[in-house]
């Protein structure tokens, strides 16, 4: 599938998450993708363990300054429901900015074409800030 060429981000004054994220500020939330039974060793999910919160053995939602979505359960069908969940949560919570990683585009082993769409309800959003060109 061939990626249509679009304005950068940067040009349109919209804030993308960086490759490495190292610290938060204390409204700030790092979203990562996860396994359900909440196994945090690898990857985004290690450093939101070891940095930022997440809580060992919890696969989904918030934790500390952190939010786990699923990625490792099947296709990507699996994960839409997470997602959407987490748009849902991220509404509701307007005083916290969630900083989303390129969730499931590392162990997960997919693409960013393949996730980035689950996240089109996002696009909108204030408080929620996506990886370039999702």
């Amino acid at each position: 599938m061939e990626k249509k060429l679009t304005t950068p981000e940067f040009l349109l004054g919209k804030r993308t998450t960086s490759e490495r994220i190292t610290e938060l500020q204390p409204n700030e939330i790092f979203v990562f993708g996860s396994n359900l039974k909440g196994m945090h060793g690898g990857g985004a999910a290690y450093i939101a363990y070891r940095k930022f919160g997440a809580i060992m053995g919890q696969g989904v939602g918030l934790q500390g300054q952190s939010y786990g979505i699923p990625t490792m359960q099947g296709g990507v069908e699996t994960i839409r429901p997470y997602v959407d969940e987490f748009i849902q949560f991220a509404k509701g919570h307007p005083e916290l900015t969630f900083l989303v990683t390129r969730i499931g585009c590392g162990i997960a082993g997919f693409t960013d074409d393949e996730i980035s769409p689950l996240f089109e309800k996002a696009h909108d959003m204030e408080n929620i800030v996506l990886p370039p060109g999702w």
